[in-house]
């Protein structure tokens, strides 16, 4: 399932117009990525834990010449399922 298929499930499941429908998906990801960005956690009690974990800045190599690169710090988003939504997709 892509985007579109996700606004045209919603729209279908809530009985509204696909533009409407748009506006709401765009508008409930736009708000769990501006919380992340703020570091806030996302908690949709029963799906799950939306949150940003923190990576030190790393020293690497370059697997074709050997060469050690510095990785940089970063930031990364995180998903962790609610046992409701881990027994929807089990059972």
């Amino acid at each position: 399932m892509n985007k579109n298929d996700l606004i045209a499930q919603v729209a279908n499941d809530a009985k509204l117009t696909k533009g409407a429908a748009g506006e709401a998906v765009e508008a409930t990801l736009d708000n769990i990525m501006k919380a992340l960005r703020q570091g806030d956690d996302v908690r949709l009690v029963g799906f799950g834990t939306f949150s940003v974990t923190h990576r030190n800045a790393s020293i690497g190599r370059n697997p074709r010449t050997g060469e050690s690169i510095q990785i940089p710090a970063s930031k990364n988003p995180k998903f962790k399922a609610g046992k409701v939504f881990k027994e929807a997709v089990n059972g």
